[in-house]
């Protein structure tokens, strides 16, 4: 009796052992951009990392269903409207970590320390300098001007990243005054909107429409199949919008521990790898995105659009201002 005891005792502490040495993530990025993240992390600590890859919808869904069951110690997702609703459900706990508060600035975090941006992507504007130039171009809501009638493109919104600019503009200049800007974004659409940035950026290239508003790494990933010779004869430019106001609107790609994380602490442990200078180009250089960490630079592809000022605004109010945000573009026809 005395053996099966102390076996069964053996069995479960080499279980735990297991355990310890493996970290179960959720994932709804691609495969291909985390995959040698965790590769370089094993190799370095020796822990392995399970994945788990789906939509963020799913993911969330299936977290809620499996309760205090779920295998999964970690949730990585991109936007910032997308974290705060899983914390918001109760998929996520606060993290106690002074190395991801010195390393993630506090408007790339959530304030109860539930949630940490991983890499910054900035939704800014796009144009053809042969039809429009940069010096007439300023901010967001100047884009709702008569002057750009029949000029202007934008990506649908249904997509999370026009809500959470949107929300993002609520939370700052109102819902009145929002919902005028975007009435006035919709009577300049050169076009129908897009169902990808990717599309966006080919019209503006095309002619098609003069600006647009975009994710950069979307153009990033369009300039990087180029020669490098031929980048600056590409016919779309980059502009960073609001640079004399309260800056460019950013969001982010980031992770949490989840509620019920079986190895909470070494769920910590990668995501303190994850925020680190080590790591950091590794995790925004794949998406040419940009390092949450501000001691870490950029691609050089990235880098040589230049610095630009970030609105500082808690990425948090994405989230909080989702729901209203979509409302409004409904009632604007925004589509």
């Amino acid at each position: 009796m005395n053996k099966i005891v102390l076996s069964a005792v053996g069995l479960s502490l080499l279980s735990a052992l297991a355990s310890a040495e493996t970290v179960t993530v959720y994932s709804s990025r691609n495969d291909q951009l985390i995959k040698p993240l965790f590769d370089a992390y094993t190799k370095e600590t020796g822990v392995e990392v399970k994945v788990l890859t789906d939509k963020e919808g799913p993911l969330m869904a299936r977290l809620q269903a499996e309760g205090s069951n779920t295998p999964a110690d970690m949730l990585i997702t991109v936007d910032a409207g997308n974290l705060w609703q899983a914390a918001n459900m109760g998929l996520l706990k606060t993290v106690n970590s002074k190395t991801l508060t010195e390393n993630i600035p506090p408007h790339l975090r959530d304030a109860r320390n539930q949630w940490f941006g991983l890499s910054v992507r900035a939704r800014t504007m796009v144009y053809n300098p042969s039809l429009i130039k940069a010096d007439q171009l300023s901010s967001y809501e100047d884009l709702a001007d008569p002057k750009f009638k029949g000029k202007l493109c934008l990506r649908t919104s249904k997509k999370v990243y026009n809500q959470s600019l949107v929300g993002m503009m609520i939370a700052q200049q109102g819902e009145a005054k929002t919902e005028q800007i975007v009435r006035g974004w919709v009577a300049n659409l050169a076009t129908d909107v897009f169902a990808d940035d990717t599309k966006l950026i080919e019209s503006v290239a095309a002619g098609q429409c003069a600006v647009g508003i975009v994710n950069t790494y979307y153009f990033g990933r369009i300039l990087d199949k180029l020669p490098a010779d031929k980048r600056d004869a590409y016919p779309v430019k980059l502009f960073w919008a609001n640079q004399k106001t309260n800056g460019t609107h950013v969001n982010i790609s980031g992770a949490g521990v989840t509620r019920y994380a079986k190895n909470e602490a070494g769920a910590i442990k990668l995501m303190e790898w994850l925020s680190s200078e080590k790591a950091q180009n590794l995790y925004a250089d794949k998406d040419m995105e940009f390092p949450a960490n501000p001691k870490v630079k950029a691609d050089v592809l990235v880098s040589s659009w230049g610095p630009f000022k970030q609105n500082l605004i808690n990425m948090s109010k994405a989230g909080e201002l989702q729901g209203a945000a979509v409302k409004l573009m409904d009632r604007a026809g925004y589509k």
